[in-house]
C-alpha cells in the first residue's frame, strides 16, 4: 500500500471482509485507529480503540455471523476522506438475518484509516 489509502485499497480491504481475513483487513489500519460501531449505548454506537481491539471486534462479528458479508461495495477516497457503500447481511446463531445499506466514513492518515465511523439502516432482523 502507498502513503495515500485507494479506492483500490477500500476495494481490498471489503474483500478481506468478505474472506472473514482480520490480517489483510487491518492492513489498512492505523495501530491508533477508532472504529465507532453501528450500534450501542452512546449517541455515536460505540467505541473500539486501537488496532488490537478493533481486529478483535471484527473477528466477533465473524464467529456471531458466519455468513457476514458485505455486498455491492464501492469507494470513493479525497485526500484525508474516504466513504464506502456497501450491502451487508448476515444471519446469527437463531437464523435471526439482517440485510441493510450502510456506509462507512473514513477519516485517513498517512495512507492508513485512523477512524472508521459506521453507518448503517436501522432495519430489523427477519426469521430466515
Amino acid at each position: 500500500m502507498t502513503a495515500t489509502l485507494t479506492a483500490q485499497d477500500l476495494a481490498d480491504t471489503f474483500d478481506a471482509f468478505n474472506r472473514h481475513d482480520v490480517d489483510s483487513v487491518m492492513k489498512c489500519f492505523a495501530d491508533d485507529c477508532v472504529f465507532y460501531t453501528v450500534g450501542g449505548p452512546e449517541v455515536f454506537g460505540a467505541k473500539i480503540e486501537g488496532s488490537d481491539a478493533i481486529a478483535q471486534a471484527f473477528s466477533a462479528v465473524w464467529a456471531a455471523m458466519k455468513d457476514a458479508h458485505w455486498d455491492h461495495h464501492s469507494h470513493f477516497v479525497h485526500e484525508d476522506r474516504a466513504v464506502s457503500e456497501w450491502t451487508f447481511s448476515g444471519t446469527d446463531e437463531n437464523g435471526m438475518r439482517v440485510e441493510a445499506q450502510g456506509a462507512d466514513l473514513f477519516t485517513l492518515r498517512d495512507g492508513k484509516i485512523i477512524v472508521k465511523q459506521a453507518l448503517r439502516k436501522a432495519r430489523p432482523a427477519f426469521k430466515t
